[in-house]
């Protein structure tokens, strides 16, 4: 009886620190989503040029997640100390080789993404390219479908054609006044283009990340969400070096930072907060997967995407046509139905887990 009540503290504990990690981690996701492309865009409006620079900052704050990887390991020292002061768990690194090369393999994925996004970036104003990349979650609803057998309902498939119709409208206005200034129709569809192809490649990704979780022979903590996350932004940023080197961007920066219109010394500033937002971007959406789901993960990114667009609108005096004005409306009503979704198969699912106790007792 007293090992049951422990048991049931501890799993009480769990719940806890698990809805505690999934509010912290949707928050750095919030943060990322919104903050991102605004600082990515920033660099390409006053000068900047290079595109696997760009790409390269999306995951080279990496060694930013040593911290918390360590204060982790520090903490389960102590919790895992035997009577005798010996420590069962005193392996920093806890990944084992299968689980290692499956991450360096999405790392790769996340780095040729990232291209993608930063070439579309690059041609495209944020208020149009948020818009495009809320396509994400219908992609990621389709993968889910297959990779980790997530089912589809009346409102994922509405949702999915609500979104893809809000893509179809800013396609359609390829010709308006959406361009930048000196940018010929050629080159905003390249952008649309590219932005499209990376929401269906992260589309892909989220629910690969969450099929790894589920097929390991591990267990899957926090700790080791940390090193996955570790190692997929080491092979990303790798991924990104070669393509900087072959483009010979470590000779162009000096030169770059000397010609950007806000300053040599802000230059350097943009380049670091572009890497600790998109660091935040990151580690929150791997943190929302292992908290709750894929899904959830490209909920809250499609969630702030409209928010990016309105403050890309104040921010850099970004035009906002009617069509833009009818993508939006379709992606927010896409997110709502999806959302909607979630909330019912989540109360559906905590009905069958209260009717489960019950239906054992009256059985004994």
């Amino acid at each position: 009886m007293v090992e049951r009540i422990i048991s049931k503290e501890e799993e009480s504990k769990k719940r806890s620190m698990k809805k505690l990690l999934l509010i912290l981690n949707s928050i750095l996701l919030a943060i990322g989503t919104c903050g991102g492309p605004l600082v990515m865009r920033l660099y390409f409006i006053h000068g900047g040029k290079r595109v696997w620079l760009s790409s390269f900052l999306e995951t080279s704050a990496f060694p930013i997640i040593l911290i918390p990887l360590t204060i982790s390991h520090v903490h389960n020292r102590y919790r895992y100390q035997n009577p005798n002061g010996n420590n069962n768990n005193n392996n920093f690194v806890s990944m084992k080789p299968p689980l290692f090369i499956a991450s360096a393999v999405i790392g790769v994925l996340t780095g040729l993404d990232d291209y993608l996004y930063a070439c579309g970036i690059k041609r495209l104003p944020v208020s149009t390219s948020s818009l495009i990349q809320s396509s994400h979650l219908a992609f990621t609803a389709v993968f889910a479908f297959f990779l980790v057998k997530h089912k589809f309902t009346a409102y994922s498939v509405n949702s999915i054609v609500l979104l893809t119709l809000g893509s179809v409208v800013l396609a359609l206005n390829s010709d308006g006044g959406d361009r930048l200034v000196g940018e010929s129709t050629k080159d905003y569809v390249i952008g649309f283009v590219m932005i499209l192809a990376s929401a269906a490649l992260y589309g892909f990704v989220l629910p690969l990340l969450e099929l790894v979780y589920k097929k390991s022979k591990q267990v899957i903590t926090y700790s080791l969400v940390m090193e996955i996350q570790l190692v997929m932004c080491f092979f990303a940023t790798l991924f990104c070096v070669v393509g900087m080197i072959i483009d010979n961007d470590f000779k162009v920066i000096p030169r770059e930072a000397r010609d950007f219109k806000l300053g040599e010394t802000k230059y350097y500033v943009v380049l670091v907060w572009s890497a600790i937002m998109w660091q935040f971007f990151f580690l929150g959406a791997i943190g929302v997967i292992f908290c709750a789901s894929s899904l959830l993960s490209g909920i809250i990114i499609a969630a702030f995407l409209p928010i990016t667009e309105i403050l890309a609108v104040i921010v850099y005096k970004e035009k906002f046509q009617a069509e833009k004005g009818v993508a939006l409306v379709l992606s927010l009503w896409g997110f709502v139905s999806y959302f909607y979704d979630e909330i019912k198969e989540a109360k559906k699912m905590k009905n069958r887990e209260m009717e489960l106790p019950q239906s054992l007792h009256s059985i004994a």
